[in-house]
């Protein structure tokens, strides 16, 4: 169960202070990357399995920049589109680091990316099944997500908008529906553009951000991780303040009555 503290939260028995999760694609080089990576504050960064050097033995490492020992990594699987690409591509980073705690995507096609969720539904079960603890990018449908959670989730991610756009969070009613039926965290997962939008998913009662995109190509990402952060911080500070009544018209900050 999720954390209700401003300072921590937890997802499969592991606790996390900071509530950003940001990628490792994009950046000009890992020097970049693990710069933004410290100014965010993100104590995990996704990476992508299917992305490894297998032409130069000699190129520079993620790990050279960003230790493993002090970072969680979690794998994920970009770049997938069928279930069994999916198994398959953890399986292989299970045997490769002993990792068990991952992100789990199966893109239904190219031009937008949004989740096949027949596929992300079926590939689940199966890693949950195998003693995984799937993370897993979603639509942003409360039915679907409460299946997720049923197949084993650990954390349900729905998307903001497109992966990459920048548009923002597009559907702040549904995701706050998810956030009110889950009982494992939930996390928003693309579409962030600017420390604006981040604040409003933390506002909605998600218990995180992931982004890679928002970060990695603006003009100064490394100021942009501290935006971030920032703003991952105070949107999490105001939704436990809770935000007054929305109002159709004006009402005074000073009572009319008693004037002189």
């Amino acid at each position: 169960m999720t954390s209700h503290t401003n300072n921590s939260w937890t997802v499969a028995g592991q606790t996390f202070h900071s509530r950003l999760i940001v990628g490792t694609g994009k950046y000009k080089d890992f020097a970049e990357n693990a710069a933004a990576l410290e100014a965010s504050g993100a104590q995990i960064v996704t990476v992508a399995v299917r992305r490894v050097n297998v032409s130069d033995p000699k190129a520079p490492m993620l790990t050279d920049y960003i230790d493993p020992k002090k970072i969680t990594y979690l794998p994920n699987t970009a770049g997938c589109f069928t279930g069994e690409e999916a198994i398959r591509t953890l399986r292989l980073a299970r045997e490769a680091g002993g990792w068990d705690l991952v992100k789990l995507e199966v893109l239904g096609e190219a031009k937008t990316l949004y989740p096949d969720m027949y596929e992300t539904l079926r590939a689940t079960e199966i890693l949950a099944n195998e003693g995984f603890k799937p993370m897993v990018y979603c639509v942003d449908d409360p039915i679907a997500a409460k299946r997720l959670e049923d197949a084993g989730a650990v954390a349900i991610m729905p998307l903001g908008a497109p992966i990459g756009s920048g548009l923002g969070i597009q559907n702040r009613v549904t995701i706050r529906l998810i956030v009110e039926g889950a009982n494992v965290p939930v996390l928003v997962d693309a579409g962030v553009g600017t420390a604006s939008d981040a604040a409003i998913a933390m506002e909605l009662g998600c218990d995180g951000v992931l982004m890679n995109t928002a970060i990695a190509e603006a003009k100064q990402p490394v100021q942009m991780a501290q935006a971030m952060k920032l703003a991952v911080e105070a949107g999490r500070t105001a939704y436990l303040a809770g935000r007054m009544g929305r109002r159709k018209y004006a009402d005074p900050s000073s009572p009319l009555a008693g004037l002189i």
